[in-house]
């Protein structure tokens, strides 16, 4: 057989003939007289286990291990390692699908999304202060955190936040921080405003939600996140961590 023969008579193309004697996978007969390779049935033989191996989702190397056969795994152990492997993506596939279910069933997706279905709960809860600016800020931070966060902590602060603005009273409370904040965009840092704005601020942050061991303000993070706030704002947020690490303003 030519290598058009073979490839048509085990269902793969040319190219997948090519490759898998580039690879070593498939040996590779020699040329004859005529420059021609001609193919045996034993070719086709192992062609057509590599097809099969391969649509069962095993990778070059590990087929490589199976038709080495004495050299390396045998195909019971192969396989049992790719149904270990399906079974954790199935795991994952579901989960995932979980996750769009909950986004999809709600009534409104948030513009920072897609978040966890806790934090959007929580934006939900305060989807009427969208047209503030800090408000807008805080949630693509909270956004931000929601994912680079561990699960754990995730679910950590997403509780947290829903009890901090589980009332109608936390809620107005929340409004009046981000109308303040918001007032300081072009303010100096020294602007009077910006103790009252801390102190509304530091209000209605669970203290939980800080580490316990204190904040380095010089950290990476908290000096991206200053900068990205106007000379007030920044100086407010500065504050607000002060009062609730340590008590002072």
């Amino acid at each position: 057989m030519r290598i058009g023969e073979l490839a048509a008579a085990v269902g793969v193309t040319t190219r997948a003939v090519r490759h898998y004697h580039h690879v070593g996978l498939l040996p590779e007969p020699e040329r004859r007289a005529n420059g021609y390779r001609e193919y045996t049935l034993r070719h086709a033989v192992v062609l057509a286990r590599i097809r099969r191996l391969a649509e069962l989702g095993l990778g070059l190397a590990e087929i490589r291990d199976v038709l080495a056969d004495d050299a390396g795994k045998d195909l019971v152990e192969v396989l049992t390692e790719l149904d270990a492997d399906l079974a954790r993506q199935e795991a994952g596939i579901r989960e995932r699908r979980e996750r769009l279910r909950v986004l999809l069933e709600a009534e409104e997706l948030p513009a920072e999304g897609p978040v966890s279905a806790e934090l959007a709960a929580v934006f939900a809860g305060v989807a009427h202060v969208s047209d503030s600016p800090m408000a807008a800020k805080d949630r693509e931070i909270l956004a931000l955190i929601d994912t680079a966060a561990p699960p754990e902590e995730r679910e950590r602060m997403t509780s947290m936040l829903s009890g901090a603005f589980g009332t109608p009273e936390a809620v107005a409370r929340a409004l009046e921080a981000y109308a303040l904040l918001d007032a300081l965009a072009d303010a100096e840092p020294d602007d009077p405003r910006v103790t009252e704005a801390a102190s509304v601020l530091a209000s209605i942050i669970p203290r939980d939600m800080l580490p316990a061991h204190g904040i380095d303000h010089d950290h990476s993070f908290l000096r991206a996140l200053y900068a990205d706030f106007a000379p007030a704002q920044a100086e407010a947020l500065r504050r607000t961590i002060r009062i609730l690490t340590e008590g002072t303003p």
